[in-house]
């Protein structure tokens, strides 16, 4: 039988590429639940704060999280919330958002989440596919809700403002009385199995419609241990963690409402996104770690000598950037002027439930444009898109994945989780990637986002790689613009840095002397910003809606 290549993982006789990382351990108990198994990790006696809210400097200690845990779920529980109903959490971040996903998570109950900037209808949209009997929100965003004839539970005041639309709703209670339930009060307690639903987040929908992804209480355990093995935070209280970026999406949910405080690591909550907050905080409460998306890592890098001049950045160690790729121009220019920072990067998908991939190490990261190796216990396949045919090192097509983190399915949706998972529990991510020798996977493009321009296949990532090294570009996005003599060809968005006068032509004429002609940029349109969704992808629909608007 032929061994597996050590060097790149693969083998062979099944044209299967296995990670090369040492597995990850799984609980043999059947019957268990992940709010459960965090519990069991973490430092209940810790007098290390698990959260801080940065805007407050409010802490919650471990035993202080884990009792309003308890005492949340009992309440829950005593409002007949069982095992199998779907809450629906609609809040900005904060340090009460674990709470809320870990006490619905330990009923057996399912959590929704969904953006704050969603509107009513989106918001609606998703209620009608989820079916949720509870919700949990703000005073301020409450008012999204009230078509909806939900109860709600609210989770930033003791009292409802007199004349406020949340005094129109139904209110269920507030979450502050509600954690102050006895814990020693009585709740149903329905035996709960790790294969049983757990999460139905929504995919973020940058190439089509939003769909519910259901992940059960298995996949976010391994979630978690990768998340412990992948930093090394086996039972330490010695770093602290700043949260950038949005609790809802996978990423967040991942890394700050379960993962990390499985490992009794700190961590800072910012409510939204602000670069001087941030800034700040990693100063304030010296931050160890700083996770983040491309667009903040190059706002960093564009203003590091007014940013290093202003704070006290020399407690940060380690950038950890996922939801897109970074630049090798990128990547060189931010540990040039952060030499003493380690910059990591990662790749996931909502339905990896966050996890795929990742670079672990400053060596690894070097390996410019790769997207890191297979986390623990995953398998991939490289897959020709038009055969169907599985290919080996240095050869592009789809990446499939496999592995104990990989999503049941979509929600109440045979079809498309039918084209999206086969029989064997592959995942077809829609990513365009190779494997090299090594066992580093390199994402060419979506799969579904490729501009057929005459027949040729162009990849926009590779053009907005080259855009962003232009002086005067801030950032760019490519999109296929379609014509009947070609069939599409490539567009530009492009965000001028502050003061530049760039032309259209200048842009074209950048592009044209270093790709080949087929490649050639031959539409460009300026804007004052790149529409992204909370992970930093492109929302290329969105551009190309905008591009085809008026034709």
């Amino acid at each position: 039988m032929a061994e597996i290549d050590r060097r790149s993982g693969f083998h062979s006789p099944d044209a299967t590429f296995y990670s090369k990382r040492r597995p990850i351990p799984l609980p043999p108990n059947p019957s268990l639940d992940v709010a459960t198994f965090i519990s069991s990790r973490a430092h209940h006696g810790s007098a290390a704060p698990a959260f801080i809210d940065a805007a407050t400097g409010r802490q919650l200690t471990f035993p202080e999280l884990f009792r309003s845990v308890e005492s949340l779920s009992a309440a829950l529980s005593s409002m007949g919330i069982r095992k199998g109903d779907v809450v629906l959490l609609l809040s900005p971040n904060s340090i009460f958002f674990p709470i809320i996903c870990l006490s619905v998570l330990s009923l057996g109950a399912i959590i929704t989440t969904t953006n704050p900037l969603n509107t009513t209808r989106e918001i609606a949209k998703q209620a009608a596919d989820s079916r949720p009997v509870l919700a949990f929100t703000t005073q301020q965003l409450a008012p999204k809700l009230a078509e909806l004839g939900l109860p709600v539970v609210l989770i930033d005041s003791e009292e409802l403002a007199p004349g406020s639309a949340a005094g129109q709703m139904r209110i269920a209670g507030t979450l502050e009385k509600m954690m102050r339930t006895a814990t020693g009060a009585k709740r149903v307690r329905d035996r709960i199995d790790q294969n049983d639903m757990a999460t139905l987040l929504y995919s973020s929908g940058t190439t089509g419609a939003s769909k519910g992804v259901v992940s059960s209480h298995r996949n976010l355990i391994a979630m978690v241990q990768t998340v412990i093995s992948r930093f090394n935070l086996d039972h330490t209280d010695s770093h602290r963690f700043i949260c950038t970026v949005p609790m809802f999406h996978i990423y967040g949910l991942a890394a700050f409402a379960t993962g990390i405080l499985a490992a009794g690591s700190t961590v800072i909550v910012l409510s939204k996104f602000d670069l001087h907050e941030m800034l700040s905080s990693i100063e304030k409460y010296r931050a160890t770690y700083l996770p983040l998306v491309p667009p903040i890592l190059i706002a960093l890098v564009n203003g590091a000598s007014q940013i290093r001049s202003k704070y006290d950045l020399s407690s940060l160690q380690s950038v950890l950037s996922g939801g897109a790729p970074l630049s090798k121009e990128v990547t060189e220019g931010f540990l040039e002027k952060y030499p003493r920072v380690t910059i990591l990067q990662g790749y996931g998908l909502t339905e990896s439930t966050g996890m795929g991939a990742s670079t672990d190490t400053l060596e690894e990261s070097r390996r410019y444009g790769t997207a890191g190796m297979l986390s623990p216990s995953m398998e991939a396949k490289v897959v020709d898109p038009e055969t169907g045919a599985a290919l080996g090192v240095n050869q592009t097509g789809e990446l499939w994945l496999k592995g104990p983190t990989i999503m049941k399915g979509y929600f109440g949706n045979v079809e498309a989780t039918a084209s999206t998972l086969n029989s064997e529990g592959w995942l077809r991510t829609g990513d365009l990637c190779y494997i090299d020798e090594d066992g580093f996977i390199f994402v060419v493009d979506r799969l579904k986002e490729l501009i057929k321009y005459k027949g040729y296949q162009v990849p926009p990532a590779e053009l907005e790689s080259l855009l962003l090294t232009h002086p005067d570009i801030a950032d760019a996005a490519v999109i296929p613009f379609p014509d009947k003599e070609v069939g599409q060809y490539p567009m530009a968005y492009v965000v001028r840095k502050g003061g530049s006068g760039l032309t259209d032509r200048a842009v074209m004429d950048f592009v044209t002397k270093q790709v080949a002609p087929y490649k050639r940029i031959r539409r460009v349109a300026f804007v004052d910003s790149i529409p992204k969704n909370p992970s930093g992808k492109i929302l290329r629909k969105d551009l190309i809606q905008l591009a085809t608007s008026k034709l």
